[in-house]
């Protein structure tokens, strides 16, 4: 298994409309963790399960395209796409309170 999160963004939509689509994409795509949203921004976490993080990232390319017409969600393009291993993820929930959310530049912190 593999954390996903993805970042689309695009023309201004209505607010209530993104947060209709999204609840209507975690109807439709199994171990969705959260969505947030902005009128031009929205951010979908979940779980996927391939072999690579090549696999995931292939579908995570693909998942809002896919879903577009059947959830209702705006034409917003993909801008940035983050993958982990279940490692990492749990790695970051037992440290992330202990430090700062962003590093300074130049900081080096052990992970």
């Amino acid at each position: 298994m593999w954390h996903v999160t993805l970042t689309v963004a695009g023309p201004t939509v209505d607010q209530a409309d993104i947060k209709a689509g999204l609840e209507r994409l975690s109807f439709e795509h199994p171990f969705l963790l959260s969505g947030r949203f902005t009128s031009d921004r929205a951010e979908v976490r979940y779980w996927e399960e391939a072999a690579s993080a090549a696999e995931v990232s292939a579908m995570a390319l693909g998942l809002w395209t896919e879903h577009r017409e059947s959830a209702h969600l705006p034409e917003w393009e993909v801008v940035g796409v983050e993958i982990v291993d279940q490692e990492t993820f749990r790695r970051r929930g037992r440290y992330g309170h202990d430090q700062p959310g962003l590093v300074g530049i130049g900081r080096v912190l052990p992970l």
